[in-house]
Order: C-alpha cells, then sequence, then structure tokens
C-alpha cells in the first residue's frame, strides 16, 4: 500500500496544499516549524482518524478557519482508494470514500493503513499506562476495524456507570455518618441499576480484553525479532497486567470471600469467561467503587508491560534501551500489518504492508542505531521521513525529497 496523492485545505498551516506521492522512500526537510509533520500527520489521521501529536481535533484546523479537508488517495495493488474527512470543531466530522459519504465517520478505518514513529514514542516505554492502552487500541482497530465501535460503547458506558457512582456514593456516606436516616428503598435500587450496568459494562470489557491478549500474544514475537536487530542483540518482552488481577488484591483487602480469577497473558481465554470474573470483580469492589466514584476494573485501568533484558523497561531501561523498544514496538506493528493473521480477533484485515512514516526519528538516533534502522526499513512499499536537516537522512534511504518551508512543498 501507498498514498499516491495528498490534498489538504486549512489543515494546519496550509490553507491549500496539492502533492502526488510516489511508492519507495520519500523525505520532507526543512527547519522546525516550517510544517513538514503536518503533511505525515495528515495521512496518519486518515488511517486513524487521530493525530499521533495532539488529543483534539480543534489544533488541527487552520487558525480563523471553520473547518479542515483532508483528501487521501491509496493504492493497493491495481485498487485506487479515495478518503475524504471533514473535520469540524464541535461538531461531528464527515467522511466520505471514492466521493460517496459513509454513515459514521468510522467507516473510512482500515482502508488507509499506517505505521507512525515519532519522538512522543518514548512516552511508550517511560509514561504512564494510559498511552500504552492508548498504543494497544490504535493497533486492535487497524487490524479488526469493528473493534473501534466496541471501545467506543465501552467508553460511553464507563462514563455512565461512573456517573451513578459518583451520584450514589455520596448519599450512601451521608447515611452512615449520620447526617441523615438512611433509605431503606435506597440499597436495592441502587444495586439493581448496577447490576445492569455491570452487565452490559462487562459484556464489552470482556470482548476487548480478549482481543489485547490477543493481540499482545501476536505482536510478542515481532517486538523480540525487531529490538534484537535494532538493539544488536538485546532481548525485550511484552507482558499484560489485567485489573483483574489487582481487584483479587482488593476484595482480599476489604475482606470478601474467595479470590477473584486474575487473566493470564496469553492468547485462548474466552471472552465469556472474562465476563464472568468481571461481573464477579464488580460485584467484589461494589462498595470501594461507591465510596471512590468510579470503576476499579476493566481494560481502561490495565497496562501493557514491557521488558528489557529480563527487567521492566521502566525505571530499569537507559535511553538508549528506551528508544531501541519504542522502535521496536512500532517495527512490530508494521510486520503484524504486513503479514496479517487468521480471523481470532473478529474481522482481522488481510495483511498488506502499511505505510510507515518516520517524523523526525533519525535525530534522535545515534548513528549505529540510524543505520540499523535504515536497513530495516529499506524495503517497505512507502516509507516517509520527516527531517530539519538532510544529512538526518540515512544514505541507506536514498529517494525523492521535497524541501518544506514557509509554508510551500517543493521537489527538490
Amino acid at each position: 500500500m501507498h498514498v499516491s496523492w495528498l490534498a489538504l485545505k486549512d489543515f494546519r498551516s496550509y490553507p491549500e496544499l496539492d502533492l502526488a506521492l510516489d511508492p519507495g522512500v520519500t523525505a520532507f526537510v526543512g527547519p522546525n516549524g516550517q510544517g513538514k509533520t503536518n503533511l505525515v500527520e495528515a495521512i496518519g489521521y486518515a488511517s486513524t482518524l487521530a493525530s499521533h501529536r495532539v488529543a483534539s481535533d480543534a489544533a488541527l484546523v487552520r487558525a480563523g478557519a471553520p473547518s479542515a479537508v483532508v483528501r487521501v488517495r491509496a493504492r493497493r495493488g491495481d485498487r485506487e482508494t479515495l478518503v475524504e474527512l471533514e473535520i469540524t470543531p464541535g461538531r461531528a466530522n464527515r467522511a466520505q470514500v471514492n466521493r460517496s459519504p459513509v454513515r459514521r465517520t468510522r467507516d473510512v478505518l482500515g482502508i488507509i493503513r499506517t505505521v507512525v514513529f515519532a519522538p512522543e514514542d518514548l512516552a511508550l516505554v517511560k509514561g504512564d499506562p494510559d498511552g500504552r492502552r492508548r498504543f494497544l487500541d490504535a493497533l486492535l482497530v487497524q487490524v479488526s476495524p469493528r473493534m473501534a465501535g466496541v471501545l467506543a460503547d465501552y467508553d460511553r458506558v464507563l462514563r455512565q456507570r461512573g456517573a451513578l457512582l459518583k451520584s450514589a456514593g455520596p448519599a450512601r456516606r451521608l447515611a452512615r455518618a449520620g447526617s441523615r436516616a438512611p433509605d431503606p428503598e435506597d440499597q436495592p435500587a441502587v444495586d439493581a441499576t448496577l447490576d445492569v450496568w455491570d452487565a452490559k459494562l462487562a459484556q464489552l470489557a470482556a470482548e476487548i480484553l480478549a482481543a489485547r491478549l490477543l493481540l499482545v500474544d501476536r505482536l510478542r514475537p515481532h517486538v523480540a525479532a525487531a529490538y534484537e536487530r535494532v538493539s544488536d542483540g538485546g532481548s525485550a518482552g511484552l507482558g499484560y497486567r489485567s485489573s483483574l488481577a489487582l481487584a483479587e488484591d482488593a476484595a482480599d483487602d476489604a475482606g470478601a470471600a474467595g479470590p477473584v480469577p486474575a487473566v493470564l497473558p496469553h492468547d485462548g481465554v474466552p471472552a465469556a469467561v472474562l465476563e464472568e470474573q468481571l461481573v464477579e470483580a464488580m460485584r467484589r469492589l461494589r462498595r470501594q467503587e461507591l465510596e471512590r466514584g468510579v470503576t476499579l476494573v476493566g481494560p481502561h485501568r490495565d497496562d501493557l508491560l514491557l521488558a528489557v533484558n529480563g527487567l521492566p523497561a521502566r525505571g530499569y531501561a537507559s535511553h538508549g534501551e528506551s528508544w531501541s523498544l519504542a522502535l521496536a514496538l512500532r517495527l512490530a506493528c508494521f510486520e503484524l500489518l504486513t503479514h496479517g493473521d487468521d480471523d481470532a480477533i473478529g474481522g482481522w484485515v488481510e495483511g498488506s504492508a502499511p505505510i510507515l512514516v518516520l517524523d523526525d526519528v533519525f535525530a534522535e538516533l545515534d548513528v549505529a542505531r540510524r543505520d540499523r534502522l535504515a536497513r530495516l526499513v529499506a524495503d517497505a512499499e512507502q516509507v516517509l521521513i520527516t527531517a530539519a536537516v538532510p544529512h538526518d537522512v540515512p544514505d541507506g534511504l536514498a529517494g525523492a525529497r521535497f524541501d518544506v518551508a514557509g509554508g510551500r512543498v517543493r521537489r527538490a
């Protein structure tokens, strides 16, 4: 797969842009702040409906413009597909595929596939679990686009259940403190309502958890192989820590009878089993959840565990090892998407090489890692590179070059 055409209107710093692209290596070179990253960000957005730089779509619209438009034409084999996105802050975005509107914007997911490696990826190793969860879910949506709907539904139910916990919790605390007489009808009503939300949340959470466990299992050998090659001999490992295991400790601390089963970090855990475990964990943790007003168990509290040379990466990995691991994670995504898999994750798309984006990466790497990375990606169908100066692009990645300056993109 490769992008053959990119057009922008009021996206970031570009009032208008019309750019033809070729397969192979393309480098966008120019000083910082000139709009190089904006180009690859637009292609990434057409792939994932998210920016690798900011959380809000509002920052993608040029200052003073009401909306932005991104048009990307991608070729896969003999077939070309045009994806068009209109980004309007404060309103629902709109999308078209081959000039025909789609019912939901997320229906474009899976058409264009990208793997973006950027300096922000160092946070995957050194940052909080939230970033690693987003990494897993973004990859999950690329390999199984239908999971975008499951994740959206989970977030909606999680918010609604959280609102109920927050509203019911203070009333219970007041009653226990003697500030008001307890209403004997409060407890059964709240419990019955929470039972309904528990069932809805557990069903969605189990599907996400089963998919994540399988994804980590599929990703693990690719990460190990990529890290060994990037680091010239080191080892890396992946694991998955479920909040179900943490729920067991919390339930024991609260004096609950019997353990809450923990999820094993490997393929083959049925979603139905996970659903039962999640319902049971929420039942046991209900008192703590009402007191704190938050849901304490579910995929939103899990973490992807990373290890380097047998030790936890966070806190033990050096700066160079952290960079190598972050790069290995992205290269593993590239391999996974390229080769595909069976349909164990429902709707897993057929393998095809994604577009590889290296956004200002080489300036962060030493010479040895630059050369090893260049050798690893040189044969990709399309590699898009941004760099501040020409010598940041390794000699092994010769190809087309565009100079970017003053809002203009010119072929060198």
